[in-house]
């Protein structure tokens, strides 16, 4: 079990939050997966996970177990599993602290973010000297997003969302709602209406001149299944335009400052939560990997 404590070896890193700034589904592949085009931004908000090393061989502790998730089958237990299979060295133990504030089913990455932090922290704290490159092959292993949180940079992905281009869209503040629901995604991918053949579009006008020339394809769909979504899409939307990131629930607006952003904020109802945060092109968990090393 676990050893003395040691602080000076014990760090803490972020799991930020993405947004898709839009989500274009282009195809659908013979192995019944959708080609996308999507525009990842991440944001100054998110979970943290704190990296304790232990006594003990081969040993993962991660705190606290999140409802209705085994230990195994959390996604930050799984990156540590194949970074332990990765490796000829002796197994390693440590104890994963995860603090919580993204929500599950919002579209905002949070598993994926955690499992990306895990890769990269337990990379750094066990030493085992794996490319970025390869980190995200494993990444892949775990979900089509979790690369793009391995390689933090704001990406212009295609494929399942594993092609990644670096783009520099603006760093603007955010309003992001979560209403109190949970989308299913496989009913969502699963419905006739799903728009499947958005024209392909390239990098460069991605993120520039008339945006209402972008969408999320997945959004008509859960607008019309999910009434809490469509509540809170309609109020954002007296800001100026309002889109749901991903295939969550989460809804975004766009704001050039943070008075703005805070002050449209400080107007919602009451009972929906969320949160204001900054867009930024580079992870925060690299710029504070940047400082460990």
């Amino acid at each position: 079990m676990a050893g003395n404590r040691d602080p000076a070896v014990i760090f803490t890193l972020p799991a930020p939050a993405k947004l898709n700034l839009f989500l274009h589904i282009t195809g659908r592949r013979s192995d019944g997966y959708h080609e996308l085009q999507t525009l990842f931004q991440f944001l100054e908000h998110g979970d943290d996970l704190t990296f304790e090393p232990m006594e003990g061989t081969g040993e993962i502790i991660l705190e606290p177990a999140l409802p209705d998730v085994p230990n195994e089958a959390n996604l930050i237990v799984r990156a540590a599993r194949l970074l332990q299979q990765e490796t000829d060295q002796p197994l390693r133990s440590v104890r994963i602290t995860l603090t919580k504030r993204l929500p599950m089913g919002g579209g905002v990455g949070g598993g994926s973010s955690d499992a990306a932090t895990a890769l990269l922290g337990l990379n750094h704290l066990w030493q085992l000297h794996l490319s970025i490159d390869r980190l995200a092959e494993l990444g892949l292993q775990l979900g089509a997003d979790v690369p793009v949180f391995v390689r933090g940079f704001a990406a212009f992905a295609e494929g399942v969302g594993e092609v990644l281009t670096p783009v520099h869209p603006p760093e603007d503040w955010f309003v992001v709602l979560k209403p109190d629901c949970d989308i299913n995604t496989g009913l969502i991918f699963s419905q006739e209406g799903l728009t499947r053949d958005t024209p392909r579009i390239t990098i460069a006008p991605a993120f520039e001149g008339d945006a209402s020339r972008y969408r999320n394809d997945c959004e008509d769909i859960v607008l019309k299944l999910y009434p809490e979504v469509r509540k809170s899409q309609e109020w954002l939307s007296q800001f100026g335009p309002a889109r749901l990131t991903g295939t969550g629930a989460c809804i975004f607006g766009r704001f050039p400052t943070e008075s703005k952003a805070l002050e449209v904020w400080a107007s919602k109802p009451s009972g929906i939560n969320g949160f204001v945060t900054r867009g930024v092109n580079r992870s925060p968990l690299h710029t504070k990997l940047t400082e460990l090393e």
